[in-house]
């Protein structure tokens, strides 16, 4: 599986967590707190992955960017909005460039 392919199977990993919720899960806690919470959580993470490109930290920068990716993803699973809505979009904007 390449990387990016694993976006993917989180998205789906995702959606199962919120459409059947595990006690324990992470994802199904985050989603029974809200939208609201969902949102602050991608804009905390966002500012934490800005934080750590200007400390010029790599490894944090990794680790804030792959928090943020998971949580933009509970976001628009959240809001039924799936990665290839997303992906589609980019693609017409790089063709309209």
């Amino acid at each position: 599986m390449s990387n990016l392919t694993f976006l993917g199977k989180l998205e789906s990993i995702v959606l199962d967590r919120l459409q059947h919720p595990e006690p324990g899960s992470y994802t199904a806690k985050l989603a029974a707190a809200g939208t609201r919470r969902i949102a602050q959580k991608v804009g905390e993470e966002g500012v934490e992955l800005a934080l750590a490109a200007v400390t010029g930290d790599r490894e944090q920068a990794i680790d804030e960017a792959a928090d943020l990716i998971y949580h933009v993803i509970v976001l628009l699973s959240e809001q039924h909005i799936g990665l290839s809505e997303v992906v589609a979009r980019l693609e017409s904007r790089h063709s309209e460039a």
